[in-house]
């Protein structure tokens, strides 16, 4: 039996794999639960993220990349290592080819970095992608023929935009700004305005629920718990859509920011394909309240959401193995 090649979107705060021949076999939480005395692993995925913030004092549950890149080597090879013996695509002597996502501009040594846990964790030759290249082919796009794609991917921990032309990326920007970012201002919103505490489980559930980005667009409200910072006792409020779009106001506008100056970089020939064709949103974060609208008022062009934005890069990883031996050799040390 051969090893199947495989795709990994590792995420700050999802990892997605694509099989070769299987699809998306796994969509779990890029969260570690370990014991703190024994630095042994305890769980991994979404029965440790049900452990975040729940915790007894021995046992930390660890989200070991943050702003998409590597934030501890161990635990992001364990968790590999964990995911990939579940799948069950080892071959009898033969190890899988591993194609990872990882933002536009990460250093070498954080490409470095994720090559390695890639390699320890089982694979045999690893390929290193652009994230939002990989999102656009995901979301359908023909980025190899000479025309403008412009994609907006915004994830856990960073957001990609990037222009493609010619099956590669001619400008592009990456910020730390993305979905955790937004659940910590919502978190910290609640704790100025109305002396709560409140969990990152709890925000993220405001923003999915009843969080949006456009002024008026959305007009619902939740009630919510917490704790106290005065008496230090649970307490419940309710919060409304308004307010959520005031808490995020200024951290959106850096997604605007960062695509006004994508396109303000790009040859006008391929600006003028992006008025055609419009901005396509990938990632999480696409499916943000509003989030479309706003970019389309500023930006002053079309603005879709891909079909399933969470999975466009874990798509894409897998329209890329079908082309494996086509890839330039992108391959790192």
């Amino acid at each position: 039996m051969f090893a199947r090649d495989i795709g990994i979107d590792l995420g700050t705060a999802n990892v997605l794999i694509h099989v070769k021949g299987r699809g998306i076999v796994l969509n779990e939480p890029s969260v570690v639960a370990i014991d703190k005395n024994t630095n042994k692993v305890l769980a991994v995925g979404e029965e440790a993220r049900r452990m975040v913030g729940r915790t007894p004092g021995n046992i930390a549950a660890i989200r070991p990349l943050k702003d998409g890149v590597i934030a501890d080597f161990d635990v992001t090879e364990a968790m590999l290592k964990h995911f990939i013996n579940k799948l069950n695509v080892k071959g009898f002597l033969s190890k899988p080819r591993i194609l990872i996502c990882c933002p536009t501009n990460i250093t070498s040594v954080e490409q470095k970095a994720i090559k390695e846990a890639a390699e320890k964790s089982g694979g045999k030759k690893i390929y290193l992608e652009e994230e939002p290249k990989v999102a656009a082919i995901g979301a359908g796009m023909d980025i190899f023929q000479p025309s403008g794609n412009m994609v907006v991917d915004i994830g856990g921990g960073t957001t990609d935009v990037a222009v493609l032309s010619m099956g590669d990326i001619v400008t592009s920007s990456s910020i730390k700004m993305a979905g955790d970012a937004f659940d910590n201002e919502i978190l910290q919103y609640i704790k100025r305005e109305y002396k709560l505490l409140i969990g990152e489980r709890t925000s993220e559930n405001i923003k999915t629920g009843i969080g949006t980005v456009f002024p008026g667009s959305r007009n619902e409200e939740m009630e919510i718990r917490g704790r106290d910072m005065v008496t230090g006792l649970p307490r419940t409020i309710t919060v409304r859509s308004e307010e959520i779009e005031y808490a995020l106001r200024e951290s959106v506008s850096v997604i605007v920011q960062a695509a006004k100056s994508v396109l303000e970089r790009t040859p006008p020939e391929l600006s003028a394909d992006i008025i055609d064709r419009g901005v396509i949103l990938t990632g999480g974060g696409a499916l943000l309240h509003g989030i479309d609208t706003l970019l389309a008022e500023e930006l002053r062009v079309p603005v879709l959401i891909a079909e399933d934005p969470m999975d466009c890069v874990a798509i894409g990883t897998g329209i890329m193995l079908d082309n494996i031996d086509k890839l330039p050799s992108r391959k790192l040390g």
